[in-house]
């Protein structure tokens, strides 16, 4: 791990009023998440993961406090550079994959170059790089809706990984697996994180959690505890990137 600080939260509130009342979503963050870390974050329903994951993500606004991203101090961007921040600094992957059903995997992974104004030969072969590191290289016309759940979740983390982004921000990313398939993808996100990748997921799920080198648990708002964590022990099954060589990140 570097000792580098991508991500620094301190005192961090967020509050919503639903109605005549306040919730306050969370109450006074600290903490410090450096580059090639491999962070879970925890919690049960109401417990403010999500509310965190969307500020982390650029998704939302905290009340008060501070959030600094990679020399970015967030807490002070204006709409329009949080949506720029966001586009360069953070890859997003969904629990629903959120693909374009009718473009195909390519489309689909150069979609956040046409946003940063790639011209279209560096975009295509930038695409094709990430759908190679992801193992699917031999389905890059293929659409969403010809591929199986393991498949287009590579194509969301391929998608996440085109702009070489500080961060890879993880929703639930095997929610919509079976356990098999899941497993898969965790190992991908091993192979991510032993090239460098800093990686947050945000799940409830335990086994998920602990493939992670740090856990944050989140009850009522608050920070109940931020643990490191061994080694995970996988089940030794075989993925299309296991010997891809994946080359180490330069954020």
């Amino acid at each position: 791990m570097n000792n580098q600080t991508i991500i620094s939260i301190r005192e961090l509130y967020k509050e919503y009023v639903m109605g005549t009342q306040k919730v306050n979503a969370l109450q006074g963050l600290d903490f410090d998440i450096c580059k090639n870390e491999y962070v879970s974050i925890m919690g049960p329903s109401g417990s403010g993961k999500s509310t965190l994951m969307n500020i982390i993500g650029c998704l939302d606004t905290l009340t008060s406090g501070t959030y600094n991203l990679n020399g970015h101090d967030v807490s002070r961007l204006t709409d329009n550079d949080l949506a720029e921040v966001r586009n360069r600094e953070i890859g997003f992957v969904f629990q629903t994959f959120n693909l374009l059903p009718r473009s195909d995997c390519l489309a689909n992974v150069e979609l956040p170059l046409i946003y940063a104004g790639m011209r279209s030969a560096e975009r295509k072969e930038r695409a094709l790089e990430v759908l190679d590191r992801v193992g699917l290289s031999d389905r890059i016309t293929h659409k969403p809706n010809e591929l199986s759940g393991g498949q287009r979740q590579r194509v969301a983390i391929a998608r996440a990984l085109v702009n070489n982004p500080s961060i890879l921000l993880a929703d639930e990313p095997t929610g919509n697996l079976d356990s098999k398939t899941g497993e898969e993808i965790m190992r991908l996100f091993e192979d991510l994180y032993d090239a460098g990748h800093t990686i947050i997921v945000v799940t409830h799920e335990q086994d998920v959690a602990q493939h992670s080198r740090r856990i944050i648990q989140l009850l009522d708002g608050r920070i109940e505890t931020d643990t490191q964590v061994g080694e995970p022990v996988l089940s030794g099954i075989h993925t299309d990137v296991a010997d891809a060589g994946l080359p180490l990140v330069d954020r």
